[in-house]
Protein backbone atom coordinates (compact mmCIF):
# COMPACT_ATOMS: atom_id res chain seq x y z
CA UNK A 1 0.00 0.00 0.00
CA UNK A 2 2.62 2.63 0.89
CA UNK A 3 4.35 1.87 -2.33
CA UNK A 4 1.93 2.46 -4.29
CA UNK A 5 0.89 5.52 -2.39
CA UNK A 6 4.53 6.55 -3.39
CA UNK A 7 4.28 5.12 -7.00
CA UNK A 8 1.06 7.32 -6.86
CA UNK A 9 2.60 10.87 -5.74
CA UNK A 10 5.60 10.73 -7.90
CA UNK A 11 3.61 10.42 -10.95
CA UNK A 12 1.77 13.48 -9.94
CA UNK A 13 4.95 15.27 -9.43
CA UNK A 14 6.19 13.83 -12.76
CA UNK A 15 3.23 15.10 -14.52
CA UNK A 16 3.32 18.07 -12.56
CA UNK A 17 6.73 19.21 -14.01
CA UNK A 18 6.05 17.99 -17.26
CA UNK A 19 3.57 20.17 -17.54
CA UNK A 20 5.36 23.89 -15.98
CA UNK A 21 7.93 22.85 -19.13
CA UNK A 22 5.67 22.94 -21.95
CA UNK A 23 2.53 25.02 -20.69
CA UNK A 24 1.33 28.37 -22.31
CA UNK A 25 1.85 31.59 -20.02
CA UNK A 26 -1.67 32.20 -19.31
CA UNK A 27 -2.27 28.37 -18.15
CA UNK A 28 -2.49 27.22 -15.16
CA UNK A 29 -2.39 23.34 -14.16
CA UNK A 30 -6.02 22.54 -11.74
CA UNK A 31 -4.71 19.01 -10.26
CA UNK A 32 -7.56 17.32 -9.23
CA UNK A 33 -6.26 15.56 -6.55
CA UNK A 34 -5.76 18.38 -4.77
CA UNK A 35 -9.53 19.52 -4.56
CA UNK A 36 -10.81 15.87 -4.46
CA UNK A 37 -11.50 16.52 -0.16
CA UNK A 38 -12.13 20.10 1.03
CA UNK A 39 -12.85 19.29 4.45
CA UNK A 40 -15.81 20.97 6.63
CA UNK A 41 -14.32 24.05 7.51
CA UNK A 42 -14.39 25.04 3.34
CA UNK A 43 -15.69 28.44 2.87
CA UNK A 44 -15.44 28.82 -0.65
CA UNK A 45 -18.94 26.38 -1.40
CA UNK A 46 -20.38 27.24 -5.37
CA UNK A 47 -23.83 27.17 -4.38
CA UNK A 48 -24.79 28.75 -7.57
CA UNK A 49 -24.07 26.83 -10.33
CA UNK A 50 -23.24 30.53 -12.41
CA UNK A 51 -20.21 30.92 -10.53
CA UNK A 52 -16.98 29.33 -11.45
CA UNK A 53 -14.45 27.13 -10.33
CA UNK A 54 -11.08 29.34 -10.04
CA UNK A 55 -9.49 28.03 -6.82
CA UNK A 56 -6.24 29.73 -7.82
CA UNK A 57 -8.04 33.17 -8.21
CA UNK A 58 -6.28 33.54 -11.64
CA UNK A 59 -7.64 36.79 -13.12
CA UNK A 60 -9.72 36.15 -16.18
CA UNK A 61 -9.32 35.26 -19.10
CA UNK A 62 -7.22 32.10 -18.95
CA UNK A 63 -6.94 28.45 -19.35
CA UNK A 64 -7.57 26.35 -16.58
CA UNK A 65 -5.54 22.53 -17.30
CA UNK A 66 -7.32 19.33 -15.79
CA UNK A 67 -5.68 16.88 -17.66
CA UNK A 68 -2.00 16.74 -19.35
CA UNK A 69 -3.48 15.91 -22.48
CA UNK A 70 -5.38 19.20 -22.95
CA UNK A 71 -2.20 20.70 -23.61
CA UNK A 72 -2.11 18.81 -26.88
CA UNK A 73 -4.70 20.47 -28.11
CA UNK A 74 -3.82 24.24 -26.77
CA UNK A 75 0.00 23.86 -28.06
CA UNK A 76 2.85 25.87 -25.86
CA UNK A 77 1.93 29.36 -27.20
CA UNK A 78 -1.72 29.72 -26.88
CA UNK A 79 -3.32 32.89 -25.56
CA UNK A 80 -6.84 34.36 -25.10
CA UNK A 81 -7.31 37.72 -26.22
CA UNK A 82 -9.97 40.05 -26.95
CA UNK A 83 -10.98 41.38 -30.50
CA UNK A 84 -14.30 42.93 -30.77
CA UNK A 85 -16.19 44.48 -27.32
CA UNK A 86 -19.24 46.55 -26.53
CA UNK A 87 -20.05 46.98 -22.97
CA UNK A 88 -23.66 47.93 -23.23
CA UNK A 89 -24.70 45.75 -26.37
CA UNK A 90 -24.97 41.60 -25.85
CA UNK A 91 -23.92 41.85 -29.88
CA UNK A 92 -21.85 38.08 -30.10
CA UNK A 93 -24.36 35.38 -28.82
CA UNK A 94 -24.79 32.66 -30.99
CA UNK A 95 -25.06 31.11 -34.33
CA UNK A 96 -21.36 31.45 -35.40
CA UNK A 97 -20.72 30.40 -38.93
CA UNK A 98 -16.92 30.82 -40.03
CA UNK A 99 -16.57 30.74 -43.87
CA UNK A 100 -12.95 30.06 -45.08
CA UNK A 101 -13.53 31.72 -48.36
CA UNK A 102 -14.23 35.26 -46.99
CA UNK A 103 -12.29 34.49 -43.98
CA UNK A 104 -14.90 35.80 -41.86
CA UNK A 105 -17.55 34.83 -38.70
CA UNK A 106 -20.76 35.39 -38.92
CA UNK A 107 -22.68 35.68 -35.58
CA UNK A 108 -26.42 37.01 -34.43
CA UNK A 109 -26.85 39.26 -31.04
CA UNK A 110 -29.01 37.60 -28.34
CA UNK A 111 -32.76 37.21 -28.71
CA UNK A 112 -34.11 38.89 -25.58
CA UNK A 113 -32.88 39.76 -22.32
CA UNK A 114 -30.25 42.06 -20.72
CA UNK A 115 -28.16 44.54 -23.39
CA UNK A 116 -30.14 42.28 -26.02
CA UNK A 117 -32.13 45.08 -27.65
CA UNK A 118 -34.83 43.32 -28.91
CA UNK A 119 -38.09 41.29 -28.51
CA UNK A 120 -41.42 40.73 -29.24
CA UNK A 121 -41.38 44.31 -31.01
CA UNK A 122 -37.44 44.12 -32.38
CA UNK A 123 -35.40 41.71 -34.11
CA UNK A 124 -32.10 40.72 -33.25
CA UNK A 125 -28.98 41.68 -35.13
CA UNK A 126 -26.93 39.64 -37.43
CA UNK A 127 -22.86 40.78 -38.07
CA UNK A 128 -19.99 39.64 -39.41
CA UNK A 129 -15.87 40.19 -38.61
CA UNK A 130 -13.49 39.99 -41.02
CA UNK A 131 -10.46 37.80 -39.47
CA UNK A 132 -8.14 39.22 -41.42
CA UNK A 133 -8.38 42.27 -40.26
CA UNK A 134 -8.14 40.41 -36.86
CA UNK A 135 -4.88 38.84 -37.10
CA UNK A 136 -3.11 42.06 -38.61
CA UNK A 137 -4.52 43.97 -35.74
CA UNK A 138 -3.31 41.31 -33.14
CA UNK A 139 0.06 41.09 -34.93
CA UNK A 140 0.85 44.34 -34.05
CA UNK A 141 0.47 44.44 -30.93
CA UNK A 142 0.68 41.55 -27.45
CA UNK A 143 -2.68 43.19 -25.94
CA UNK A 144 -5.91 42.87 -27.17
CA UNK A 145 -7.77 44.75 -30.12
CA UNK A 146 -11.24 46.12 -31.14
CA UNK A 147 -12.17 45.53 -34.42
CA UNK A 148 -15.23 46.91 -35.96
CA UNK A 149 -18.02 44.71 -36.48
CA UNK A 150 -20.08 44.84 -39.75
CA UNK A 151 -24.08 44.41 -39.33
CA UNK A 152 -26.28 42.93 -41.86
CA UNK A 153 -28.96 44.01 -43.82
CA UNK A 154 -31.11 40.67 -43.97
CA UNK A 155 -35.02 40.50 -44.74
CA UNK A 156 -37.51 40.79 -42.80
CA UNK A 157 -38.44 36.95 -43.27
CA UNK A 158 -35.23 36.20 -41.01
CA UNK A 159 -36.60 37.08 -37.92
CA UNK A 160 -34.50 36.04 -34.15
CA UNK A 161 -31.98 34.04 -35.55
CA UNK A 162 -30.40 31.60 -33.20
CA UNK A 163 -28.35 28.77 -34.23
CA UNK A 164 -26.38 28.61 -37.07
CA UNK A 165 -23.69 26.20 -39.14
CA UNK A 166 -22.10 26.23 -42.70
CA UNK A 167 -20.97 26.96 -45.30
CA UNK A 168 -24.32 24.65 -46.99
CA UNK A 169 -23.79 24.81 -50.63
CA UNK A 170 -22.13 28.04 -50.27
CA UNK A 171 -24.65 29.86 -48.11
CA UNK A 172 -24.96 30.53 -44.01
CA UNK A 173 -27.38 28.29 -42.88
CA UNK A 174 -29.42 29.31 -39.86
CA UNK A 175 -32.13 28.92 -37.74
CA UNK A 176 -34.54 31.20 -36.11
CA UNK A 177 -36.39 31.30 -33.30
CA UNK A 178 -39.18 33.79 -34.79
CA UNK A 179 -40.68 36.43 -32.82
CA UNK A 180 -43.85 36.95 -31.57
CA UNK A 181 -46.17 35.95 -34.20
CA UNK A 182 -43.85 35.51 -36.80
CA UNK A 183 -42.89 31.63 -36.98
CA UNK A 184 -39.13 30.01 -36.65
CA UNK A 185 -37.60 29.12 -39.42
CA UNK A 186 -34.73 27.17 -41.18
CA UNK A 187 -33.23 30.02 -44.16
CA UNK A 188 -30.29 30.09 -46.14
CA UNK A 189 -28.51 33.28 -46.50
CA UNK A 190 -25.84 34.35 -49.34
CA UNK A 191 -23.06 35.45 -47.09
CA UNK A 192 -22.36 38.00 -49.95
CA UNK A 193 -24.08 41.11 -50.37
CA UNK A 194 -27.19 42.04 -50.79
CA UNK A 195 -27.32 39.05 -48.60
CA UNK A 196 -30.39 37.15 -50.33
CA UNK A 197 -32.30 35.23 -47.74
CA UNK A 198 -34.37 31.96 -48.76
CA UNK A 199 -36.73 30.21 -46.18
CA UNK A 200 -36.66 26.33 -46.18
CA UNK A 201 -39.20 25.44 -43.43
CA UNK A 202 -41.19 27.25 -41.37
CA UNK A 203 -43.89 24.57 -39.77
CA UNK A 204 -44.61 20.88 -39.04
CA UNK A 205 -47.66 20.28 -41.20
CA UNK A 206 -49.19 23.46 -40.25
CA UNK A 207 -48.71 23.75 -36.83
CA UNK A 208 -45.84 26.53 -35.52
CA UNK A 209 -42.47 25.52 -34.38
CA UNK A 210 -41.68 26.67 -30.42
CA UNK A 211 -38.44 28.64 -31.26
CA UNK A 212 -35.45 27.02 -33.12
CA UNK A 213 -32.41 27.64 -31.33
CA UNK A 214 -28.98 25.34 -32.61
CA UNK A 215 -28.38 23.66 -36.44
CA UNK A 216 -26.40 21.23 -37.78
CA UNK A 217 -25.91 19.24 -40.65
CA UNK A 218 -24.97 15.24 -40.68
CA UNK A 219 -21.49 14.52 -42.20
CA UNK A 220 -21.81 13.31 -45.79
CA UNK A 221 -24.87 14.49 -46.08
CA UNK A 222 -27.04 16.96 -46.71
CA UNK A 223 -29.65 16.23 -44.51
CA UNK A 224 -30.39 19.04 -41.36
CA UNK A 225 -30.69 18.50 -37.67
CA UNK A 226 -32.04 21.04 -35.30
CA UNK A 227 -33.28 21.98 -32.09
CA UNK A 228 -36.33 23.64 -30.20
CA UNK A 229 -37.08 24.05 -27.07
CA UNK A 230 -39.45 26.63 -25.55
CA UNK A 231 -36.59 29.51 -25.03
CA UNK A 232 -38.65 31.82 -27.05
CA UNK A 233 -41.43 31.94 -25.01
CA UNK A 234 -39.35 31.73 -21.41
CA UNK A 235 -37.50 34.95 -22.81
CA UNK A 236 -40.84 36.70 -23.70
CA UNK A 237 -40.47 36.59 -27.42
CA UNK A 238 -42.45 33.94 -28.69
CA UNK A 239 -46.42 32.97 -27.47
CA UNK A 240 -45.97 29.78 -24.94
CA UNK A 241 -45.40 26.58 -26.90
CA UNK A 242 -47.31 24.16 -28.44
CA UNK A 243 -45.04 21.07 -29.16
CA UNK A 244 -42.50 18.84 -27.16
CA UNK A 245 -38.89 20.42 -26.43
CA UNK A 246 -37.62 18.00 -29.56
CA UNK A 247 -34.51 17.33 -32.29
CA UNK A 248 -35.70 17.09 -35.84
CA UNK A 249 -34.24 15.91 -39.19
CA UNK A 250 -35.45 18.03 -41.98
CA UNK A 251 -34.35 16.62 -45.68
CA UNK A 252 -34.95 19.94 -48.03
CA UNK A 253 -34.53 17.47 -51.06
CA UNK A 254 -37.73 15.70 -49.84
CA UNK A 255 -39.51 18.29 -47.45
CA UNK A 256 -39.51 15.60 -44.80
CA UNK A 257 -39.55 16.15 -41.40
CA UNK A 258 -39.56 14.16 -38.09
CA UNK A 259 -39.17 14.13 -34.58
CA UNK A 260 -35.33 11.44 -34.47
CA UNK A 261 -35.01 12.48 -30.54
CA UNK A 262 -37.18 13.66 -27.50
CA UNK A 263 -37.50 13.60 -23.53
CA UNK A 264 -35.86 16.62 -23.22
CA UNK A 265 -36.88 19.90 -20.57
CA UNK A 266 -35.27 21.92 -23.26
CA UNK A 267 -32.94 20.38 -25.89
CA UNK A 268 -30.61 23.18 -27.36
CA UNK A 269 -27.20 23.02 -28.81
CA UNK A 270 -26.26 20.05 -31.08
CA UNK A 271 -23.54 18.78 -33.13
CA UNK A 272 -22.17 15.00 -35.05
CA UNK A 273 -18.84 13.35 -34.82
CA UNK A 274 -16.88 13.44 -37.76
CA UNK A 275 -17.73 10.24 -39.10
CA UNK A 276 -21.83 10.68 -38.25
CA UNK A 277 -22.19 7.98 -36.41
CA UNK A 278 -22.61 9.86 -33.16
CA UNK A 279 -24.62 13.07 -32.08
CA UNK A 280 -24.47 15.31 -29.21
CA UNK A 281 -27.16 17.00 -27.77
CA UNK A 282 -27.48 19.95 -24.84
CA UNK A 283 -30.25 19.77 -22.45
CA UNK A 284 -29.94 23.15 -20.66
CA UNK A 285 -32.99 22.54 -18.78
CA UNK A 286 -31.89 23.83 -15.19
CA UNK A 287 -32.61 27.49 -16.68
CA UNK A 288 -35.82 28.63 -17.75
CA UNK A 289 -35.89 31.83 -18.46
CA UNK A 290 -38.78 33.91 -16.37
CA UNK A 291 -39.60 30.94 -14.17
CA UNK A 292 -35.74 31.08 -12.80
CA UNK A 293 -32.90 28.67 -12.20
CA UNK A 294 -33.42 24.94 -11.09
CA UNK A 295 -30.31 23.25 -10.57
CA UNK A 296 -31.94 20.19 -9.98
CA UNK A 297 -33.11 20.02 -13.41
CA UNK A 298 -30.39 19.14 -16.55
CA UNK A 299 -27.18 21.03 -17.03
CA UNK A 300 -26.26 17.82 -19.49
CA UNK A 301 -24.96 17.04 -22.80
CA UNK A 302 -26.21 13.46 -24.01
CA UNK A 303 -24.32 10.92 -26.72
CA UNK A 304 -26.52 8.91 -29.17
CA UNK A 305 -26.12 6.72 -31.94
CA UNK A 306 -27.02 7.55 -35.42
CA UNK A 307 -29.61 5.07 -37.06
CA UNK A 308 -26.92 4.48 -39.94
CA UNK A 309 -31.01 3.71 -41.79
CA UNK A 310 -33.58 5.98 -40.39
CA UNK A 311 -30.93 8.36 -38.71
CA UNK A 312 -33.17 8.56 -36.12
CA UNK A 313 -31.03 8.79 -32.18
CA UNK A 314 -30.68 5.97 -30.55
CA UNK A 315 -28.88 4.55 -27.43
CA UNK A 316 -29.14 8.24 -24.98
CA UNK A 317 -26.74 8.19 -22.41
CA UNK A 318 -24.83 11.06 -20.33
CA UNK A 319 -21.86 11.86 -22.14
CA UNK A 320 -21.07 15.03 -19.73
CA UNK A 321 -22.48 17.75 -17.03
CA UNK A 322 -21.40 21.01 -16.89
CA UNK A 323 -20.66 22.33 -13.40
CA UNK A 324 -20.97 25.63 -14.40
CA UNK A 325 -24.46 26.73 -15.63
CA UNK A 326 -25.25 24.69 -18.64
CA UNK A 327 -23.35 24.05 -22.37
CA UNK A 328 -25.57 26.27 -24.69
CA UNK A 329 -23.82 25.59 -27.67
CA UNK A 330 -21.53 22.90 -28.23
CA UNK A 331 -18.60 21.91 -30.96
CA UNK A 332 -16.49 19.07 -31.69
CA UNK A 333 -12.73 19.39 -33.04
CA UNK A 334 -11.17 16.67 -35.45
CA UNK A 335 -9.70 14.51 -32.67
CA UNK A 336 -13.18 13.88 -31.33
CA UNK A 337 -13.01 16.68 -28.36
CA UNK A 338 -16.32 18.13 -27.36
CA UNK A 339 -16.58 22.12 -26.56
CA UNK A 340 -19.60 23.21 -24.69
CA UNK A 341 -20.40 27.14 -24.01
CA UNK A 342 -20.54 27.29 -20.43
CA UNK A 343 -21.56 29.63 -17.45
CA UNK A 344 -17.46 30.69 -16.87
CA UNK A 345 -16.45 30.08 -20.63
CA UNK A 346 -15.58 27.25 -22.41
CA UNK A 347 -15.46 23.72 -21.05
CA UNK A 348 -13.12 20.89 -23.39
CA UNK A 349 -14.45 16.99 -22.86
CA UNK A 350 -12.39 14.08 -24.48
CA UNK A 351 -14.12 11.72 -26.40
CA UNK A 352 -14.94 9.71 -22.85
CA UNK A 353 -16.31 12.75 -21.31
CA UNK A 354 -13.78 13.78 -18.91
CA UNK A 355 -13.07 17.50 -18.74
CA UNK A 356 -9.55 17.88 -19.67
CA UNK A 357 -9.64 21.83 -19.69
CA UNK A 358 -11.41 25.44 -19.42
CA UNK A 359 -11.11 28.43 -21.33
CA UNK A 360 -11.74 30.48 -18.49
CA UNK A 361 -13.65 34.30 -18.89
CA UNK A 362 -15.68 34.13 -15.69
CA UNK A 363 -18.43 34.91 -17.80
CA UNK A 364 -21.56 33.06 -19.56
CA UNK A 365 -20.21 31.91 -23.08
CA UNK A 366 -22.70 30.88 -25.31
CA UNK A 367 -21.11 29.71 -28.30
CA UNK A 368 -17.63 29.44 -30.62
CA UNK A 369 -16.33 28.31 -33.69
CA UNK A 370 -12.98 27.10 -35.47
CA UNK A 371 -11.64 29.61 -37.76
CA UNK A 372 -7.91 29.48 -39.55
CA UNK A 373 -7.08 31.82 -36.69
CA UNK A 374 -7.89 29.47 -33.82
CA UNK A 375 -11.07 29.04 -31.69
CA UNK A 376 -13.19 32.57 -31.67
CA UNK A 377 -15.74 32.53 -28.68
CA UNK A 378 -18.66 34.45 -28.22
CA UNK A 379 -19.51 35.91 -24.76
CA UNK A 380 -22.01 38.27 -25.65
CA UNK A 381 -20.57 41.90 -25.00
CA UNK A 382 -17.32 40.58 -26.58
CA UNK A 383 -15.61 38.25 -28.97
CA UNK A 384 -12.45 36.28 -27.98
CA UNK A 385 -9.97 34.05 -29.99
CA UNK A 386 -7.43 31.82 -28.59
CA UNK A 387 -5.07 30.17 -31.37
CA UNK A 388 -5.08 26.69 -30.19
CA UNK A 389 -3.83 23.83 -31.97
CA UNK A 390 -6.75 21.60 -32.64
CA UNK A 391 -8.83 22.08 -35.98
CA UNK A 392 -12.62 22.45 -36.21
CA UNK A 393 -14.15 19.96 -38.75
CA UNK A 394 -15.12 20.90 -42.15
CA UNK A 395 -18.80 20.81 -43.58
CA UNK A 396 -18.15 19.82 -47.00
CA UNK A 397 -21.89 20.24 -49.27
CA UNK A 398 -22.07 20.76 -52.74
Amino acid sequence: MMKSAVGAILAVAFAAASYATVSPPRAVYIDPLLYNVVGANYTAWRNSSTVGFNPTNTAPPFIQVFDPSFLDIIGPSATIRSIASNPGFAFAHEAPIYVPDLNSVFFVSAGGGALAYSGWYNNSAVSMINMTEVDEALASTTGDVNIQVQTLNLSDTVQMVNGGTGPYKGDLLFVTAGRALLPPSVVRVNPNPPYNATVLLDNFLGRQFNSFNDVKILPGTDIIFFTDPAYGWLNGIRPEPKLPSQVYRFDPSTGQVRVVADQFVQSNGIAFSADGKSAFVTDTGAFEGFLGVNQTFPATIYKFDVDPRTQSFTNRRVFAYSESSAADGIQLDTMGNVYGGCGDGVHVWNPEGTLIGKFYLNSATAQMIFTKSGLVILEATEMYVTNIQAHGMTLDTQ
